[in-house]
């Protein structure tokens, strides 16, 4: 009886295995194989070329911008909110705790919107940005600019940081911080000391999925960039060489899309190895 269970069981099991990794294959490493292979069908040559023109390394540097600024902004917020969420006791903590999530559940070509509303011609803050201009005698745009490109990439990367910290120092308590306090060390002290040890592969493991997002973002900086060669990112890059039609641009576009695929497998390696020092550390 338990030899037929055992069996059933084993049965099952290699069924599921094999279910799984025929899923992946055909969702995952055959769409990314093709577009290595397309990427290259030209030659490396034309690959090479694809890669290095004025457009590609455009959208490179405002890309790189985007997720740099993303990282630190939301690195600040990240820590700062999972600290007071969970060191604190105050009214409104559910609330903040639930607005941080916001950004997971509204759509990114939403929040695209949502800034041209706020920082456009037509959106409320667009007088007071004039009068900055007018009063500094300088010419900061928002919207269809780089720093719009830059807040757009800050929202939709703005919960993972903080979502990674929050758990770690929920299961750590506060005992350790209380004793260091009761004996005179100061609150940066503490962090220093004490806090930061315990967050810091939480923290790193935040910053590669902030990384990886910002990477990929198209939405919400597609609403808020329109000029290439200006404020296009990669992701944009790529949807204009593909709907240029033309046989050189829809190759340069999975050429360009290859370098994404590349960051992204090695994004996703340092993500692992981050993923398993942080449950050793925990």
């Amino acid at each position: 009886m338990y030899k037929n269970l055992n069996k059933k069981s084993k049965t099952c099991e290699y069924i599921l295995i094999g279910i799984s990794f025929l899923f992946v294959f055909i969702m995952l490493i055959l769409p990314l194989a093709a577009v290595i292979n397309n990427s290259l069908k030209n030659g490396w040559s034309f690959y090479i070329k694809s890669l290095s023109t004025f457009y590609v390394s455009s959208a490179l540097k405002v890309t790189l911008i985007a997720t740099f600024f993303a990282i630190i902004v939301n690195s600040i917020f990240g820590i700062t909110a999972a600290w007071l969420i969970t060191k604190f006791s105050f009214k409104g903590k559910q609330i903040l705790a639930a607005l941080i999530d916001i950004p997971f559940s509204i759509s990114p070509v939403i929040a695209g919107l949502a800034f041209i509303m706020t920082f456009g011609r037509m959106g409320w803050a667009s007088k007071i940005i004039e009068e900055i201009n007018k009063f500094f005698v300088i010419d900061i745009k928002i919207a269809f600019a780089i720093p719009g490109v830059i807040l757009a990439t800050i929202f939709v990367t703005f919960p993972f940081i903080s979502r990674e910290i929050i758990p770690v120092l929920n299961v750590q308590g506060r005992e350790e911080e209380e004793a260091a306090a009761i004996m005179g060390a100061k609150g940066f002290t503490i962090f220093r000391k004490i806090t930061f040890p315990k967050i810091k592969w939480s923290l790193l493991y935040g910053i590669i999925l902030c990384t990886a997002r910002a990477l990929g973002e198209f939405g919400a900086v597609n609403v808020l960039s329109k000029t290439r060669g200006q404020t296009f990112t990669l992701p944009l890059e790529i949807d204009a060489l593909y709907l240029s039609g033309t046989n050189e641009g829809i190759v340069s576009a999975f050429s360009v899309s290859s370098l994404l695929v590349i960051i992204s497998i090695i994004i996703l390696i340092i993500r692992n190895i981050i993923e398993y020092k942080t449950k050793t550390k925990i």
